[in-house]
């Protein structure tokens, strides 16, 4: 049997059963329901944070926090993520202006945004790469003074936190994933986090298409999700702990085994309470990936480029987004993430890392 870059975690079918029963009961299958309320309300505490909305995906969320927040002209953001976060801005008739990556923690350079501000720069879009958190105290610094929103897509950050708080909690808005590859998965699914009252009702008002029964209070997307996603949410939401810690194992597996002398890894922000989220490697040139590519692909091992490439080289962006962001370029050409999630056997890393170390 092939092994691919994840596996998705699925709970016993008993505990799901439990859950779908009440949907049973009740018979409300989706519009916010008692299910997705309870979640919600579950998530909230779990994460520490305020107003959480759950919704049908992460990258919705990321075009309703552009609609939320009223921008409308440049979004400085990071080339170095998966498609959906450019995808968003353009989505919405932004225009993304790309900030070159830290050769460190891959995450946006915090110098490298403040020189791409002009009069038509209104918002920061950053991503927490691999779930390591960006340098959010410069990110809000360079924001403050130049009166700039920040939005975080923290897709791959459940879990994770920073400085005691939860990744999710930092920016004007931030935005998850809870797709079945995630660390916390709802099947399919992903939130938006906001800080007040008024912007939580916004964004609910935004899920569903803008109104409730006949009172219609603005313009609205169908953001919702359903009673079914949530009753996956509610199962799977105890064990995160538990599925980090089997994470951090099957890491420390990878790191005793793979020869550092011909690969790298980022660095991990300081401060970071890690989630194991993805295990990335970085190889000498592409040569070389492709090489160790071809010889996991005859052994069966599928693993995935994230990221490439670099958005800033995107076909279909507008000639003002092609800036030149060589660190990101660079390492989507030599970035590899390995097999990983909670359940990985050990000879299973034996083998991708032995594969890895003779083709290096």
């Amino acid at each position: 049997m092939p092994l691919f870059v994840t596996k998705s975690f699925l709970p016993d079918p008993k505990e799901y059963h439990e859950q779908l029963e009440r949907i049973w009961k009740s018979g409300i299958l989706t519009n916010d329901g008692p299910l997705g309320r309870e979640l919600e309300a579950d998530l909230q505490e779990f994460l520490g944070v305020r107003y959480l909305k759950f919704t049908t995906n992460g990258t919705v969320v990321l075009q309703m926090a552009l609609k939320a927040l009223g921008i409308t002209g440049e979004v400085i953001t990071t080339p170095f993520s998966y498609v959906a976060t450019t995808n968003a801005i353009l989505w919405e008739n932004c225009t993304p202006i790309f900030a070159d990556i830290s050769p460190d923690d891959f995450n946006i350079d915090p110098d490298k945004i403040e020189p791409l501000i002009t009069d038509r720069t209104q918002a920061i879009m950053a991503t927490h790469v691999y779930g390591n958190a960006c340098q959010v105290e410069r990110i809000q610094e360079i924001a403050d003074r130049h009166n700039l929103k920040v939005i975080y897509d923290a897709a791959h950050t459940f879990g994770a936190q920073y400085k005691g708080r939860s990744i999710l909690s930092y920016g004007d808005l931030s935005t998850c994933s809870f797709h079945a590859t995630k660390v916390f998965h709802t099947i399919e699914g992903g939130c938006i986090v906001s800080h007040d009252e008024d912007m939580n009702q916004k964004l609910h008002n935004y899920r569903s298409f803008g109104h409730r029964n006949d009172d219609y209070f603005s313009i609205g997307i169908n953001a919702k999700n359903s009673e079914f996603h949530a009753a996956m949410g509610l199962v799977m939401l105890p064990k995160v702990p538990d599925l980090i810690a089997k994470r951090k194992k099957v890491a420390s597996w990878y790191d005793a085994r793979l020869n550092f002398d011909r690969v790298t890894r980022p660095t991990l922000t300081p401060g970071m309470d890690y989630n194991y989220a993805y295990y990335p490697v970085v190889f000498e040139s592409e040569v070389v990936l492709k090489r160790v590519m071809a010889a996991l692909a005859t052994n069966e091992i599928i693993p995935r480029r994230y990221f490439y490439p670099s958005l800033n080289t995107l076909d279909f962006l507008p000639e003002s987004s092609k800036q030149s962001c060589p660190v990101s370029e660079d390492y989507a050409l030599r970035v590899l993430s390995l097999p990983f999630h909670p359940e990985l056997p050990e000879d299973d890393v034996e083998r991708v890392s032995r594969i890895i170390n003779e083709n290096v």
